[in-house]
Order: structure tokens, then sequence, then C-alpha cells
């Protein structure tokens, strides 16, 4: 069944899907009861799972009335997700905030699971090796060339 963060993950994404709203609210005491943990584990899903760069923005209010607000984050189909991904992406981009990035464009349906494993590739430090001083803002250079080729709209269906 996975482990502990997947369940608490899947449980989340399941919700979201059925929340006619877009978001959800929960408390972080009572979602942590319904997985018998600690509060902490909830707080490590989020931050770790529930991040702007894979398409989520969680507010969170702690305290006795307190509340977790999780938002989806659409790209949108008419090239919107372009412009989001670059103010997401910024000069540098990380391997670990690329490969979130692409996790949401298969999320959202842009890319395949192929391409993504593809685009994966390239990008992550292995393929980066040599000399080079300044990965990460290579890495944001070529997500950016990425999400540029596949904004165009004169390649679809290619």
């Amino acid at each position: 069944m996975g482990n502990l963060a997947d369940r608490i993950e899947e449980y989340l994404k399941r919700i979201l899907e059925q929340a006619s709203e877009g978001y959800i609210i929960l408390q972080r005491g009572e979602l942590a009861g319904v997985f018998s943990c600690v509060p902490s584990q909830i707080n490590y899903v989020l931050d770790t799972r529930f991040t702007i760069e894979r398409g989520y923005l969680v507010e969170s209010r702690r305290g006795g009335g307190g509340y977790l607000r999780i938002v989806r984050l659409g790209l949108g189909l008419e090239g919107h997700y372009q412009q989001v991904m670059r103010q997401l992406i910024g000069e540098q981009l990380s391997c670990d905030r690329s490969n979130g990035l692409v996790e949401r464009l298969v999320d959202e349906e842009v890319v395949t699971a192929r391409e993504a494993a593809l685009i994966k590739s390239v990008l992550s430090s292995g393929a980066l090796g040599g000399e080079f001083k300044d990965w990460d803002v290579l890495r944001a250079l070529l997500m950016k060339i990425i999400l540029t080729t596949l904004s165009r709209d004169d390649l679809l269906g290619i």
C-alpha cells in the first residue's frame, strides 16, 4: 500500500479531485488522527509533495482554530502554463525543483510519462556533469527552452 507519506498524499489528492471549489480545508490534528500519526508527518507531506512547483498552494494557520487550505493550481490549456512555469523557474533551478516541475507537467497532462522521463534525464545532475560552474542556471535555461517548445501550437499532433 506504500508508506505513510504516500497514503496521506493519495488521500489528499483524492479529496481535492472531489472538491467542486478547487480547494479543501482541513484540520491538521484531525488529519493526523485519520492516519494515526503526529501532525509533523502531515507537515512533511505538505512541504514535500504539495509545493508550488507541483501545482499546489498550501495555506496554514496554526493554533486552536487553525486550518489547512490546499488549493490546486491549474495551468490551463491556452499556453498559460509557460508563463506560470517561467515565474516558478527564475534564474536558477535545482534538480529536485526541476523534477517537481516535470511531475506537474505530467499531472496536468502537458507531457507524457515517457516525455517526462526524457526531460528528467536531460536535466539530471548526472547528465549535467563536467566543468561548468553553475548547473542550476543552465538547468533553468534548459527548462525554459523546453517549455517554450511545448507551448508551440504548430507542433501539436506531431
